[in-house]
């Protein structure tokens, strides 16, 4: 129970009763961390049919789509996503990119990037053909992308050795959490899929694309990954659902 409590302390804005954060407890919170998304992909589902419900417009809906899962988060993943974007256009040596991911100031390039991602999601959102399946496929995004984003943080080395996320990752049996996390991928990948095969389909693809980019650029830039690469990779891995969505929606609508 306390590494579940941990996991939503740690990577929600949910109130969540003061625990020791115990070596045994540590080892077991990125396990926990699917079952975040659950909580917010329920909340995203709840909105959009109520969006539908209500008949509210494409932009009070894609507001409000694109705000709740930061909102939840906390906005953990967008300040990594910034992070990392700072740090990918420096253009600087793999040990200078790390540095910039431990400053704690803003650049230039993570507000531009971020009011660019901000409007990209938004714009996406407005785009989205609402079904029940549709809904559904969405809403179980941010479960596949925290599933994912355990697992390459379980599988690939830690850029730093120390930080946050070595915190949840260096007391833990790497062989366990990596099954677990596998068991929340698959399922939910295949939920996913079975829900709605073309909307559904072309949101794997989009998110296959991302975790290989994300692998690349992490092991050629900086040598691994840390817990702003995680949260770069959750924020774009999200992104490229959505947009993967709309655009199989826009070529099925054409055939």
């Amino acid at each position: 129970m306390k590494s579940l409590i941990i996991a939503f302390a740690m990577y929600s804005k949910l109130p969540m009763p003061r625990v020791d954060w115990e070596e045994k407890a540590l080892s077991r919170a990125l396990c926990w961390f699917p079952l975040v998304g659950v909580v917010i992909g329920a909340v995203l589902y709840g909105w959009m049919v109520l969006a539908e419900f209500l008949h509210i417009g494409p932009a009070l809906f894609a507001a409000f789509a694109l705000l709740l899962p930061i909102a939840l988060s906390g906005g953990i993943h967008l300040d990594g996503f910034c992070d990392t974007c700072d740090a990918l256009s420096s253009h600087q040596s793999r040990e200078r990119k790390l540095e910039i991911l431990k400053d704690s100031h803003t650049g230039a390039f993570a507000i531009i990037c971020c009011g660019l991602y901000l409007l990209v999601c938004f714009g996406a959102w407005c785009e989205v053909e609402l079904t029940e399946r549709t809904a559904v496929v969405l809403a179980l995004g941010p479960v596949l992308s925290r599933s994912l984003s355990g697992q390459f943080a379980v599988n690939l080395p830690n850029a730093r050795g120390t930080g946050m996320l070595a915190t949840f990752t260096g007391p833990m049996d790497r062989f366990k959490a990596d099954l677990v996390l596998g068991i929340w991928a698959a399922v939910s990948g295949a939920a996913i899929a079975v829900t709605a095969p073309a909307e559904g389909g072309a949101a794997l693809v989009g998110t296959l694309l991302v975790c290989l980019y994300y692998w690349a650029m992490s092991e050629k830039q900086f040598g691994g990954v840390t817990g702003d690469l995680a949260g770069f990779f959750l924020q774009t891995c999200e992104l490229a659902m959505v947009l993967s969505v709309v655009i199989a929606q826009k070529v099925v609508a054409i055939l």
